[in-house]
């Protein structure tokens, strides 16, 4: 009697057991699914289609690049006699544009088409152009390989002070704020390349912004106006040398 007791008492405790054990492995298991929620990424699937639509887009685009720069090419004929065959001119006073930044170039480009910078010698160059064929001529140039030009090593330490550290007692910043430190400009905000520049033409620039007679510099606030005033023969002499060299 005492022995059928004591088996149905261990029959109980061991069901009590094992019980309790698949209520701990149920909550374990429960605490994990409700840790997991909101942190499992949802599945992506790709559509192979699309890719293959998306591949043949962006080789279209750089279709259409290369179509422009040939256009662009067809277009400069008239630009040679003073840029050069390559964009690197052969006359001092005139501008490389060779590896000049294309959205630079294009503002530049509309601005003489319209008059609101004037050039003698461009004058009804560009009057037949439309808007393409702006872009074409700019992305053509833009693609072309710039030269480096020896610097005059006379007054280098002066031009190499004010373009990396500016003139502080003039407020005047550093050129490398806007045209980088190796003088390659800035692309997306359309500053200029002023590296492989013709020493004649870059103080030319200069000094035209310091009279104002060109203002093409309205839509950064005058900002190369502003600089330019405050800046001496000398120091105009000696930054643009120290920028044509530049690479």
């Amino acid at each position: 009697m005492t022995k059928s007791r004591l088996n149905k008492s261990n029959l109980v405790q061991t069901g009590f057991g094992i019980c309790l054990l698949l209520l701990v492995l149920f909550l374990h298991a429960d605490s994990h699914e409700e840790a997991g929620e909101g942190t499992t990424e949802p599945i992506v699937e790709t559509d192979p289609q699309q890719e293959e639509v998306d591949d043949l887009a962006q080789a279209d685009l750089t279709l259409l690049e290369r179509v422009s720069i040939e256009r662009g090419k067809t277009l400069s004929g008239t630009c040679v006699a003073c840029h050069g065959d390559d964009g690197n001119t052969q006359i001092p006073e005139y501008s490389n544009i060779a590896g000049q930044n294309e959205k630079y170039l294009l503002k530049q480009l509309k601005l003489i088409q319209s008059k609101e910078r004037e050039i003698v010698l461009m004058v009804g160059q560009l009057d037949n152009f439309n808007d393409d064929d702006l872009q074409s001529l700019a992305r053509y140039y833009s693609s072309l390989t710039p030269i480096i030009v020896q610097a005059n090593p006379d007054n280098l330490a002066l031009g190499e002070a004010i373009y990396r550290g500016g003139i502080k007692e003039k407020s005047i910043a550093a050129c490398t704020a806007c045209h980088a430190p190796q003088g390659t400009g800035n692309l997306l905000a359309g500053f200029p390349r002023v590296s492989g520049q013709t020493v004649p033409y870059l103080v030319n620039t200069l000094k035209e912004y310091r009279s104002q007679t060109r203002t093409s510099d309205e839509d950064v606030g005058s900002m190369m106006r502003d600089i330019a005033k405050n800046l001496s023969d000398e120091e105009i002499e000696a930054v643009a040398n120290y920028m044509t060299s530049l690479y």
